[in-house]
């Protein structure tokens, strides 16, 4: 698809009534995106996310943004001279690396995308665990892969126990943008830091989502040749699964999004958030950016 020149006023046209069955589909549902990976460090893709949350609510979408931040994390965690220590994927996380978690998520980036999306012309609204008891969690178990018998400890991790969305429901009836950071509180009020894959596909199925969006630096779901699988079933995955095409990073992507699916969340996007405003191309054109799972 070469890009529209000044020239091509009928190119531009076309794309915008194309944009017009999916406004009016889409129109009063709420989409969750998760937003990690380079779309969340490279400032000129940073700018473009921005720009397309704002336009999704302008036109009666309404978008939850759930972040990341692991770069930022480790970046933060050598400059106190600490060493990111990992278990099976996951970050072990003692009480001083949470202390670091939670100023980094809740603070830096969570205030970087909400000062963004505001930029854009949006009222985002930062939000953590803690914000109307929005996430409770309690502490992960994580058992050995090899041996299940074996259990980690990796710390203040947490699982997820329950989502009370009233808080992001009442700031979506009002025209604000929420940002979720992926902290959770348990029964003591201690901090959990929690896969933000997680969180995501968890809010969306609370929320009764219409999309989840997950972010990454991938084109999507490839095949073993490389190609990009545009739209995948619960029956396909198992098969790639399987075989080993899916691994390693993808699959807590993966499970996230087919609970998601399973759940009553019509659509689970995986999307190249290297290419700028995919989000947009991928909910509002024809064009896939990314790989959509669907739940039947």
């Amino acid at each position: 698809m070469s890009t529209p020149t000044a020239s091509a006023p009928h190119a531009k046209a076309e794309i915008l009534a194309q944009a017009l069955p999916y406004i009016r589909k889409f129109h009063g549902k709420t989409m969750v995106i998760k937003y990690g990976g380079n779309a969340m460090t490279d400032p000129a893709l940073q700018a473009a996310f921005a720009e397309d949350v704002v336009l999704l609510k302008l036109v009666g979408i309404n978008p939850v943004v759930v972040h990341g931040g692991g770069p930022q994390i480790e970046t933060a965690l050598k400059r106190l001279g600490k060493k990111g220590e990992f278990i099976q994927g996951m970050r072990v996380t003692d009480a001083e690396t949470m202390e670091v978690v939670e100023w980094v998520l809740a603070g830096e980036v969570q205030q970087d995308i909400v000062g963004l999306i505001n930029q854009a012309g949006g009222k985002a609204v930062g939000l953590t665990g803690r914000d109307g008891g929005l996430i409770r969690a309690k502490k992960l178990r994580m058992l050995d892969q090899q041996d299940p018998s074996k259990e980690h400890d990796v710390g203040q991790v947490g699982d997820i126990v329950g989502i009370d969305p009233s808080v992001v429901k009442a700031l979506q009836d009002d025209q604000f943008i929420p940002v979720v950071s992926p902290i959770g509180f348990g029964e003591h009020n201690e901090s959990y830091n929690i896969n933000a894959d997680v969180v995501a596909a968890k809010l969306a199925t609370v929320l009764q989502a219409e999309k989840l969006l997950m972010l990454t630096n991938i084109p999507g779901v490839l095949d073993k040749q490389g190609a990009l699988l545009p739209e995948l079933t619960m029956k396909r995955i198992d098969e790639l699964v399987a075989d080993g095409t899916i691994s390693g990073g993808m699959l807590p992507k993966i499970a996230g999004a087919l609970d998601a699916a399973k759940s009553g969340v019509n659509a689970v996007h995986i999307i190249d958030g290297r290419v700028p405003h995919a989000m947009l191309l991928e909910i509002l054109t024809d064009q896939a950016y990314g790989t959509m799972i669907r739940s039947h």
